[in-house]
């Protein structure tokens, strides 16, 4: 929602502008997940990084717009502007009434899943990435994104299973333009679902990968 989707914004002066012609189509479902590519926020430092991303608050009307319920935190950009843009950022959504996973103010809020009821089925969201350092991890007093720890990662999905979640794990994982995931993703997803995870939807890479399916 920044760079050259921001200038497109600018010049139509609309937020909605980059979801005109799919927000009906959005609208239809009963849930929609993003995940949210870089801070919302007019707050913050720019860390430095070569490419730092930042989109204006008034975003959030135009998620509002197109249907999303649910943004991932969990990615490689979510601190471009450090950890004030970051509390702005999960603020700012949550106001606006779309909730946030994968990242907080403290661990227990980083690592807290997103849950939903719709039509008597009970849904739980983990977000996660692999691509930053763990210093960016979020600590007892510190902001950031979650704990990319897969022991405690199955032990929360197995967790949700028993409470009788359907549970979808996100992950900001995988190399950027390849259209077959790698044998890291494999291994972590396939070691997901066998903690229970029903779904994994990963992200990162900007081009569609395979669908398997495990377990059966």
């Amino acid at each position: 929602l920044s760079r050259g989707v921001a200038y497109q914004i600018r010049k139509n002066n609309d937020f909605n502008y980059p979801f005109l012609k799919i927000a009906d189509y959005l609208n239809s479902f009963d849930l929609i997940i993003a995940n949210l590519e870089g801070p919302i926020s007019d707050k913050g430092k720019n860390q430095g990084s070569i490419y730092s991303f930042r989109a204006d608050p008034k975003a959030v009307a135009g998620l509002k717009f197109a249907g999303f319920d649910l943004v991932s935190l969990a990615n490689n950009h979510v601190l471009d502007w450090g950890r004030e843009a970051l509390l702005d950022t999960r603020e700012l959504l949550e106001t606006g009434g779309i909730k946030t996973v994968g990242a907080g103010k403290d661990y227990a809020q980083a690592n807290e899943p997103a849950t939903f009821e719709i039509k008597g089925q009970k849904f739980a969201f983990l977000s996660y990435t692999d691509l930053y350092p763990k210093s960016l991890a979020a600590t007892e007093i510190l902001a950031g994104v979650s704990d990319f720890n897969v022991d405690k990662i199955k032990t929360r999905i197995a967790d949700l299973k028993v409470q009788g979640y359907l549970t979808v794990v996100l992950m900001h994982w995988g190399e950027e333009y390849q259209t077959k995931s790698n044998a890291t993703q494999q291994k972590l997803a396939r070691e997901f679902v066998d903690a229970g995870a029903d779904l994994i939807v990963g992200h990162h890479p900007h081009v569609p990968q395979e669908i398997e399916e495990h377990g059966k």
